[in-house]
């Protein structure tokens, strides 16, 4: 069964932090060789708050079996943490059924999926493959995938 049409994931990683471990970090998350699948980790340079220098370290899945692989290894990565996502699938999903969460930054450096609603952290939008289009299809979806 097709769940999403996309996926992305984005961090960003300050002047202070270890951008190669952030990096890696991001690549755990993808349960596939990067390199054969042709999926490229991009950097962008950015300016943040007082001037300091940011990367934007980010990935985008597009192919249904990259997809799949992706949000399987998250779901079983998260645990309990389902349970929230459960709880919060409406705060999460927009009206272009876009499903949002974030993994804390800290806690995934010590291979811990925690979600958070901080700003450190690994971004991730997830486009739910709804047809017709619509919320509620969308709703039930995500409700199938976390139980």
């Amino acid at each position: 069964m097709k769940a999403a049409n996309n996926a992305s994931i984005r961090v960003f990683c300050r002047e202070d932090e270890d951008k190669k471990t952030i990096t890696e970090k991001l690549r755990m998350l993808l349960p596939f060789d990067l390199e054969k699948e042709k999926i490229r980790v991009e950097e962008q340079k950015a300016e943040g708050f007082q001037e300091k220098r940011i990367s934007i370290i980010s990935a985008a899945l597009t192919k249904d079996r990259h997809i799949n692989a992706f949000i399987e290894n998250l779901l079983n990565n998260l645990g309990e943490e389902k349970k929230t996502l459960l709880e919060q699938i409406d705060s999460r999903l927009d009206d272009d059924l876009n499903f949002f969460l974030r993994l804390d930054k800290e806690m995934l450096l010590k291979n811990k999926f925690v979600l958070t609603d901080a700003g450190n952290c690994y971004h991730i939008k997830i486009n739910i493959a709804s047809f017709p289009k619509r919320k509620e299809k969308a709703v039930e979806i995500l409700r199938r995938l976390l139980k």
